[in-house]
């Protein structure tokens, strides 16, 4: 078998004990949401301040007036 075994217990002690997790969030995410939040070199980075004024200068908060 040339496959390395997954490490479940690394795992676990880095999302509950290092991020914080309850044993219900952890069992929660998908590998790839875990990933993330470990920050994982290969994940994509999380936004930083010039991104989210990009997106919000995209996407402006308006008043819904409630016409649909």
């Amino acid at each position: 078998m040339s496959e390395r075994p997954f490490d479940w217990p690394g795992l676990m002690r880095a999302g509950i004990q290092g991020l914080g997790l309850t044993p219900a969030q952890f069992w929660a995410l998908t590998p790839a949401e875990l990933m993330l939040m470990l920050g994982e070199p290969s994940a994509l980075a999380p936004m930083g301040r010039a991104g989210l004024e990009a997106l919000a200068a995209r996407f402006p908060d308006t008043k819904d007036s409630g016409d649909g």
